[in-house]
């Protein structure tokens, strides 16, 4: 039995991308599956003023038993800060997942 979780996706101050979407609900998919405790996920993609070019912003809460988990990435493009806010909830899983096992 799959149980996938809620994915909610914002866009602010720029259009909806279909293939951002698509990348995005890939990789959360494969979270999803190996924590099946995962609820919802909220995600925003939005671009911030930085002179430096870093502007492209991605932040993803999840909602699971416990504290929520919060990982957000600035970068100079939207698949760059999606995978590494990804990677860093995966971190915060792993050590969620171990308490678990603790108990």
């Amino acid at each position: 039995m799959q149980i996938v979780m809620v994915v909610n996706i914002q866009y602010q101050k720029m259009k909806a991308s279909e293939s951002l979407n698509q990348l995005l609900l890939k990789k959360l998919n494969r979270v999803g599956s190996k924590y099946s405790w995962l609820i919802k996920a909220n995600v925003l993609f939005k671009i911030e003023n930085d002179r430096t070019g870093e502007d492209k912003v991605c932040e993803i809460e999840l909602s699971a038993p416990g504290p929520r988990l919060f990982a957000k990435s600035k970068t100079n493009n939207f698949e760059k800060a999606m995978a590494e806010t990804v990677d860093e909830l995966k971190k915060q899983l792993e050590k969620r997942q171990s308490m678990f096992i603790a108990h």
